[in-house]
């Protein structure tokens, strides 16, 4: 089968958000021992994926971009949850911004449905892995981590938008 030239594009763009995600997930982080997890500033850039990629294609580069953190960190037990909660985070975004009126506010909503989601979704993992108090007591971490790639995401978005550096998905600069 032969690879069309935006079959090529497409392939290309995800490879990259991946590693995007991978070197902010994997570089900057600060470790949770009660857990084996870490904070890390990850989320920004899968969240700018699905802006960039779309819904499909953006929630995979979050999964595997975050996913494969987890795998070079040693962090086992998380590789497998990390990809689904990231893609999950990263669908329900591409979601809302489909849905939407393609304005930024859908980026916001959009990015915050999904961030809230894997905060629930990792809750609810660490509860058996551990106990509910350990598993309710990372909750302010996951929110701040969750946060701040919201605040990041939104800046480097705005910009990217007004500059025109990047084709957003359903942008209106």
């Amino acid at each position: 089968m032969i690879m069309t030239n935006e079959t090529t594009k497409r392939i290309a763009k995800t490879a990259l958000m991946i590693a995007l995600i991978f070197v902010c997930t994997f570089t900057i982080k600060l470790p949770n021992p009660a857990t084996g997890g870490y904070t890390h500033m990850g989320d920004c850039m899968a969240f700018l994926a699905v802006l960039y990629l779309g819904k499909k294609d953006g929630a995979l580069a979050a999964g595997l971009g975050a996913a494969l953190s987890d795998l070079l960190t040693g962090a086992m037990i998380w590789v497998l949850p990390t990809f689904i909660f990231k893609f999950i985070m990263g669908y329900i975004m591409g979601v809302v911004l489909e849905k939407g009126n393609n304005e930024k506010l859908d980026w916001i909503v959009g990015a915050s449905l999904g961030g809230l989601c894997q905060c629930f979704a990792y809750t609810l993992f660490k509860i058996p892995l551990f106990t509910a108090a350990v598993a309710f007591a990372s909750i302010p971490r996951l929110l701040a981590q969750t946060i701040m790639g919201l605040v990041i995401y939104a800046i480097v978005a705005n910009v990217l938008a007004k500059s025109k550096v990047l084709s957003l998905q359903g942008v209106v600069a």
